[in-house]
């Protein structure tokens, strides 16, 4: 099979689709010939080489697949050869074969595509967890969700839109404030030309926000945290400003260490505030959990109520324009690569 090879740490040159052995599904296992598999921050990081989850170089990286099932290992009696299905996996998915465990598959329905389907797993689960497990949302907030236009924030701004009366504020270049708008934002604000934080402030008239969604990491965890209500809660489910260039600057990581706020117990009792890290990569143990929340993202698409948007698909060939495109922020909603 063809398999996307990260080589070694580095720039998006060190990406190369190399033949690998097919893989074989063991016992409780299906094969699935990807047909799609999403490009996520993570394997940016991993490629630069600050992913500590990450396999050892040469590695396979790819959380999420859609495609169909090629093989079925002994004991699986829920798959035939031929269904169509999309699969959260642990690793290997940027490839035209992977091996996965049964229990994290589930079949898709006629009208959804593999694009759209792909582009779910990871960053809807990312979303639904937060939304609607960690800290439910309520009606009446206000939520501040960074990196609006990317594939979690798009997501995020539809989970907030099904609950009365949430007003939302979205971080992102200026360039993407009219799709923003368009899917639901109430207020666009350009981090790279404001102060985000006075901003915000500005628009609440001083009270703050009452969710912060953060995948931006670093100094920006505190000023989040600053800008909750009482009874407020800070999601940080990435750290996007540690990856500044293409390879690895240790200098820039002891940076952002260094800034980081300690959080107590004390001061969150004193100021009535949450904070709470998400990273869905960590929840392999926990695949009950999971597969709830797939089952429900799924529910929630068929009902129309929450779809993924697909900016572009790129083939595994040109996967480091892939990383480029979305390392450079330029990405509204998911980035693809496709396998087949």
């Amino acid at each position: 099979m063809r398999a996307l090879v990260n080589v070694k740490a580095g720039g998006p040159e060190v990406l190369e689709v190399q033949q690998r052995p097919d893989p074989m599904p063991q016992p409780g296992q299906v094969l699935v010939r990807v047909k799609r598999a999403g490009l996520n921050f993570a394997d940016i990081s991993a490629r630069v080489g600050l992913y500590p989850d990450a396999p050892k170089f040469p590695m396979v990286m790819g959380y999420e697949v859609s495609g169909v099932i090629e093989a079925l290992g002994n004991g699986v009696t829920t798959f035939t050869k031929g269904d169509r299905v999309v699969s959260m996996c642990r690793f290997g998915g940027q490839a035209e074969l992977v091996a996965i465990p049964a229990g994290q598959v589930r079949k898709i329905r006629d009208g959804l595509s593999f694009d759209e389907a792909a582009a779910m797993p990871v960053n809807a689960l990312t979303a639904f967890h937060m939304l609607h497990w960690v800290a439910p949302i309520q009606p009446n907030m206000t939520v501040l969700i960074h990196m609006a236009a990317g594939g979690v924030g798009l997501l995020a701004i539809q989970l907030c839109r099904a609950i009365p009366n949430i007003t939302i504020i979205g971080t992102s270049s200026a360039a993407k404030h009219e799709f923003l708008k368009a899917a639901g934002v109430d207020h666009c604000i350009d981090y790279r030309t404001k102060d985000y934080a006075a901003e915000v402030m500005a628009l609440t008239k001083g009270r703050g926000v009452d969710r912060v969604m953060d995948a931006l990491g670093g100094p920006d965890w505190e000023k989040g945290y600053n800008l909750l209500k009482p009874g407020g809660h800070l999601h940080c489910f990435g750290w996007a400003n540690m990856v500044s260039g293409e390879k690895r600057s240790l200098i820039r990581v002891v940076s952002q260490f260094l800034q980081l706020k300690k959080y107590s117990p004390m001061e969150l009792m004193d100021k009535n505030r949450g904070v709470s890290g998400t990273n869905m990569g960590h929840l392999w143990d926990e695949m009950e959990l999971m597969a709830h929340h797939l089952d429900k993202v799924l529910e929630l698409n068929a009902a129309g109520k929450l779809t993924a948007h697909v900016d572009k698909v790129f083939p595994l060939e040109k996967a480091g324009e892939a990383h480029s495109y979305v390392q450079a922020r330029k990405n509204i909603g998911k980035v693809l690569l496709a396998c087949d």
